[in-house]
């Protein structure tokens, strides 16, 4: 067998795996892992907390997949072919199906409102996940104190919690819990061998969490087989290693294969390359950009201090993904490697031994109440937010009208991202819209990419004539919000200017109006220009 590339400090990678000695699922923790991992877990829950004390509603927005949790359970949970509502034809249901099911399920349970679940439960699984990182950081790293830091900087970061903390995270929180805990049990897979011996163990959990991974979301499932390779390539890069991984894929593969079969059966193989590279993620990730130079400058540093594996997957983060949340936590892992032997070193030359709780007590305070006044900002102040709501009161009074005093077959196009959670709150069409489109291809969804933010733009009624008309849309419906609204996920200003315009036009009339939102009946399409 091939000798693994060392990856630890300078007490060796195994002697770093003895010190947390269990090689079986069981034992995994200590007292002393209760001790650092308390601190990551109390920074997940404060975190949580802020989130829920600043966001009535849930940041970004998840309709669409409240709509598809609730179109399985009304198929009787057999997976239905097309989500009606976005877009006239609907909407393809190809997306991995695992976190819609869990949806139906939890609101068949329960009895939650989308709103609610979308608000409550992303937020729990980002405090889940932070055990896996913990893990992976406490054996990577051979420390239990650099592994309370990494799960710290993890827990406190922006860029990891936007898409995770958020409505969003419905879908990608449970999906980077699965993808991370892979990732550590194809670490132990590839690093027992040479500790304490083969674990057929961590090979059925890595397939397990594979599979997981893959039934949940694409992009995560490429952060998880590009981890999974660079494991194979710097710490086992043997044939046996190999078959290992092999086994791992296969697993995978075969706890989705219903699902898979019954998609290409269904929508045609297809649909899998039409999404490819739509959002950034699987074909679509490289950007060179100014920041890029950060995570090579990072991956250098490790190669120079013979940490091959965090460096590889150092620059792979930075490459592969557009989505900041991969290269932020993989930096993290990278930025406590690199400082983690001065600091130490300092500390032990520096600070007598019955001072250095006071110490770390002192930093994990300061990290915390720091990491949290970070947060907040980002969620409250800066611009954009990480955690924009789409939508407020008005809104949902808005949408409520529509579903009970608008014809079923009436059609929207509804301006800013409340267009989002605007088909499942109302069940009624919106003519205009970008999610879910993805699975008809990138040019259908680079279409209605540019169609959204155009009206979504619009300052006058001539401006969304003319933007309707062009591409062929007639609504029955113009959905308006007053004021500052969210396109994109960005604030935007001059609501109020157009609704103005809408009401001076002939060819608009109000239908409902409430403090934030107009809705106007459509009369004709034609601009004053015109």
């Amino acid at each position: 067998m091939t000798q693994p590339m060392g990856d630890a400090d300078d007490s060796g990678l195994a002697s770093g795996l003895r010190q947390f000695r269990p090689s079986a699922v069981a034992g995994l923790f200590s007292r002393a892992d209760a001790r650092y991992l308390s601190p990551v877990l109390l920074a997940g829950v404060a975190v949580y907390t802020l989130y829920l004390v600043v966001n009535a509603y849930p940041g970004y927005g998840a309709g669409l997949y409240n709509l598809m949790g609730e179109q399985i359970a009304a198929n009787g949970y057999l997976p239905p072919e097309r989500i009606p509502y976005y877009t006239v034809d609907g909407v393809p249901f190809a997306y991995p199906p695992l976190m819609f099911y869990a949806i139906a399920l939890i609101r068949d349970l329960t009895g939650v409102g989308p709103f609610t679940l979308a608000r409550f439960f992303p937020g729990l699984v980002t405090i889940a996940y932070l055990v896996p990182t913990y893990l992976l950081a406490r054996d990577l790293l051979a420390s239990r104190p650099a592994a309370s830091a990494v799960g710290l900087l993890v827990a406190l970061n922006p860029k990891v919690l936007q898409w995770h903390i958020t409505a969003g995270g419905l879908v990608r929180a449970p999906a980077f819990l699965f993808a991370v805990s892979g990732i550590y049990a194809g670490y132990r897979l590839y690093t027992a061998v040479e500790t304490t011996g083969y674990d057929g163990r961590w090979l059925a959990i890595s397939a397990l969490c594979f599979g997981l991974t893959l039934l949940t979301h694409p992009t995560y499932t490429l952060f998880f087989v590009g981890s999974f390779v660079i494991l194979w390539l710097t710490l086992d890069r043997s044939l046996a290693g190999f078959l290992r991984g092999g086994v791992v894929a296969a697993g995978g593969f075969v706890l989705a294969t219903p699902w898979l079969l019954w998609n290409i059966s269904t929508h045609g193989l297809s649909v899998f390359t039409a999404a490819s590279g739509t959002h950034g993620g699987i074909g679509g990730g490289f950007a060179v950009t100014p920041w890029l130079a950060v995570p090579l400058l990072l991956a250098v540093a490790l190669f120079l201090v013979r940490r091959p594996f965090l460096g590889v997957w150092t620059v792979a983060a930075a490459l592969l993904f557009q989505q900041a949340r991969f290269v932020a936590f993989v930096g993290t892992f990278a930025v406590v490697a690199l400082l983690l032997p001065p600091v130490r070193t300092a500390v032990a030359e520096r600070v007598p031994r019955p001072n250095r709780r006071t110490l770390a007590a002192v930093a994990i305070s300061i990290t915390l109440v720091g990491g949290l006044g970070v947060v907040g900002y980002s969620m409250t102040v800066a611009e954009p937010s990480i955690a924009p709501a789409f939508v407020d009161d008005d809104d949902v009074a808005a949408m409520e009208w529509v579903g009970e005093e608008t014809s079923e077959d009436a059609t929207f196009v509804v301006v800013g991202d409340a267009a989002e959670w605007f088909p499942d709150v109302s069940k009624r069409t919106i003519t205009v819209g970008l999610w879910g489109v993805e699975w008809e291809g990138s040019q259908t969804y680079s279409e209605q990419v540019r169609l959204y933010r155009s009206v979504s733009h619009c300052d006058s009624a001539d401006c969304v004539s003319e933007t309707v008309s062009e591409a062929g849309v007639t609504p029955d419906y113009l959905y308006v919000p007053k004021g500052t609204y969210i396109v994109r996920g960005k604030r935007t200003t001059g609501g109020d200017q157009l609704v103005e315009s809408l009401m001076l036009s002939e060819g608009y009339e109000a239908a409902y109006e409430n403090d934030g939102v107009v809705v106007f009946r459509v009369v004709s399409t034609e601009s004053a220009a015109d």
